[in-house]
């Protein structure tokens, strides 16, 4: 009899822990959905960057709406403001408005080759997170300064908080992205 109690606690148990996996997967699928798979794909490949950074920055920044709009007047999946978008477009030749940033393609590719050339820039995935939320040339003051940089190239501290935040929110993303996805 005893057996028999314990036989069916166990089941019960197993089914709720597998039931809870379940539902658990289901919601996380939704919060950090992977919409735009074929455009990722395309310019993650073509930019030689993973998969799962550009969908976590595009998570983080926008939250998948393509017709988000920062404070600061970023715009697009990738959150890119004017001034940066036109540099990028030095870099490629093309011609656009920055109100095309709204156009899912756009962004994803111009997010993927920012978020790239910041890697190439920086050498150091973290760093170039950091420049993507705060700016260049703010990651390059940082690295000068012997506190928050010991060795000029990588951020040991990251002194404004929000960045700070920032950089934990998009690697957090990324492991849920390889978790759910990979």
């Amino acid at each position: 009899m005893l057996k028999k109690k314990f036989f069916i606690v166990f089941i019960s148990v197993l089914i709720v822990g597998i039931l809870t996996m379940l539902v658990s997967k289901i919601v996380l699928n939704e919060l950090y959905p992977q919409k735009y798979e074929d455009l990722v794909q395309k310019y993650a490949t073509e930019y030689g960057i993973s998969e799962n950074l550009l969908f976590a920055i595009i998570k983080t920044e926008s939250g998948f709406n393509e017709s988000a709009k920062s404070g600061a007047g970023a715009l697009g999946l990738t959150q890119i403001t004017e001034d940066t978008f036109n540099w990028l477009l030095t870099k490629t030749g093309e011609e656009y408005d920055f109100e095309d940033l709204k156009n899912p393609e756009i962004s994803i590719k111009y997010g993927a080759l920012f978020i790239s050339m910041l890697i190439d820039e920086f050498e150091n995935t973290d760093t170039a997170i950091a420049a993507y939320h705060a700016g260049r040339g703010q990651v390059n003051a940082w690295l000068q300064d012997p506190s928050v940089s010991s060795n000029g190239k990588t951020l040991d501290d990251i002194p404004i908080a929000a960045t700070a935040h920032y950089v934990y929110k998009v690697n957090r993303a990324i492991n849920i992205y390889e978790n759910l996805y990979n």
